[in-house]
């Protein structure tokens, strides 16, 4: 077996070029969205230790710390959330409806690390056709994952993406009646190779839509793109994602290599874990930018790459890296699943399929490898954040916080991991905050923060001009700053 390196599943690059204005009827999704033909009701960390390979900038934001007024999280009460029909004692109410049941293959291909979700390739792609319904064959014994299934199903799409050169397919999650629909950044550009694409929308009842793209945030791998008419979507519900616990259950749903409507089951395995991921639509931010130092100077760990199936590994052109923070699963992602649904026991959405660590060569451009375990979604109260920026504004802000940064457990007389503020700039946030240079950041915001990616992915998944709160270490004694986020330049 090749020896595993951390690899980027999903992510398309973004050309600058790529981004277009919301339409003047276009709004935030309302709270507390839910899906019409379900009848139970909605309840309610992040980032791989990964050291960049090259000086990055370094631009944390805070996460989920906007809320925005799109997705709402509606609260179960426990009596209806109790088992009908005697299924089993877990809480599966009566969510057994007419609705595709969607699996979960998102990955990539290439070396152990990340690969793109997105299942592409240069000639045309034919979606590949799943079942319409969930198919219960015996009432009497169904599964709380049927059931989960149920609910889900009818709020993932699958998308298909051409260009002159090239076409692919992903999946999306519906937010609203208005038609709008969101998946990753890497999806609808097929990873930087399209600028201007064709997309098409299949719903898991067979309708095909055509989508234009509302907004693309390179930063955070997102996207929104938005059907001429959605009334008769189904919007998914969101789920809390600063409330979940490691060994809570999971499903993902999405098309993976084309297979629309497929499910996957597992676990939440991790959270606040932070992957780095290559894009050559990363904005570079020259001086003007957080900078992170990799303490690795010979290149042993690389930042995670977007793979594409069929065509290697690596953006063209990658530029820069971004960092994201992500909820680690063992529910099987493959190629196809970027964009797809990750949601919990009640069916609500608590992360966007993003990437997935494999254990195939990356150098490699024919073959790929499949799911080993260790998936990666971005969790849902920083997409819900992204998304109303993006369906508000056309695109989304994120948080600056003014200095150079590195891991902390590479510097000689380290006491405790973190990242290290190796220097600020003049009349930054960190600055104006008090932040000095020898500071170790251990927290944001509550979240653990062991190195400089984490750090960064954390800072970025915030809005700009958000106020957070660092814990650093500082001469042994450890205390809390707070600090008002810059806004990261695009």
């Amino acid at each position: 077996m090749n020896e595993q390196t951390p690899h980027p599943d999903a992510g398309h690059s973004v050309p600058p070029a790529f981004s277009s204005t919301p339409a003047a009827s276009s709004a935030p999704v309302p709270d507390g969205a839910t899906a019409p033909t379900t009848p139970i009701p909605p309840t309610g960390g992040y980032g791989i230790q990964a050291q960049a390979h090259q000086t990055q900038p370094v631009d944390p934001g805070h996460p989920g710390a906007h809320t925005g007024a799109a997705f709402g999280v509606a609260a179960t009460t426990p009596q209806e959330r109790k088992t009908k029909n005697g299924v089993g004692g877990g809480k599966i109410a009566a969510i057994i409806i007419a609705a595709a049941l969607v699996g979960g293959l998102a990955g990539v291909g290439g070396a152990v690390g990340y690969g793109a979700l997105t299942s592409s390739s240069s000639s045309s792609t034919k979606t590949g056709t799943g079942p319409s319904t969930v198919t219960v064959n015996n009432p009497e014994s169904v599964s709380e994952a049927t059931a989960i299934a149920a609910k889900a199903v009818p709020s993932v799409v699958t998308i298909e993406v051409s260009g002159s050169s090239a076409s692919g397919s992903g999946s999306g999650i519906v937010l609203d009646k208005q038609g709008h629909i969101l998946t990753n950044a890497h999806v609808v550009t097929l990873d930087g190779e399209v600028s201007n694409p064709a997309i098409r929308v299949t719903t898991s009842d067979g309708r095909i839509l055509d989508a234009t793209v509302v907004g693309i945030d390179a930063t955070y791998d997102m996207a929104v793109i938005q059907v001429k008419d959605g009334s008769s979507l189904t919007p998914m519900e969101f789920a809390d994602s600063s409330k979940l616990n490691v060994g809570s259950m999971t499903v993902a749903v999405g098309a993976p290599l084309g297979l629309a409507n497929s499910v996957t089951t597992g676990i939440v395995s991790a959270l606040n874990r932070s992957i780095q991921i290559q894009s050559s639509a990363a904005p570079s931010q020259g001086s003007n930018g957080d900078q992170q130092q990799s303490p690795n100077q010979d290149g042993s760990q690389q930042p995670f790459q977007f793979d594409i199936p069929g065509r290697g590994s690596g953006s063209q052109g990658a530029a820069a890296t971004i960092s994201i923070s992500v909820i680690q699963t063992d529910a099987a992602i493959n190629p196809g699943n970027s964009g797809g649904a990750l949601v919990d026991s009640d069916g609500k959405l608590i992360g966007v399929n993003v990437a997935i660590a494999s254990a195939g060569s990356s150098s490699s451009s024919s073959g790929q490898s499949g799911n080993i375990g260790v998936g990666f979604a971005i969790p849902s109260n920083i997409a819900k954040r992204i998304a109303n920026d993006i369906i508000a504004d056309g695109k989304a802000t994120h948080g600056l916080l003014g200095a150079t940064v590195q891991d902390a457990s590479g510097q000689k007389g380290a006491t405790v991991v973190g990242a290290s503020i190796a220097s600020v700039s003049s009349g930054g946030a960190a600055a104006n905050a008090g932040i000095q240079a020898g500071d170790v950041v251990t927290g944001f915001n509550g979240n653990p923060i062991t190195d400089a990616s984490d750090l960064t992915a954390q800072v970025r998944s915030v809005a700009g001009g958000s106020t957070a709160t660092l814990t650093i270490n500082r001469n042994g004694q450890s205390q809390d700053i707070k600090v008002t986020l810059g806004t990261l330049a695009q």
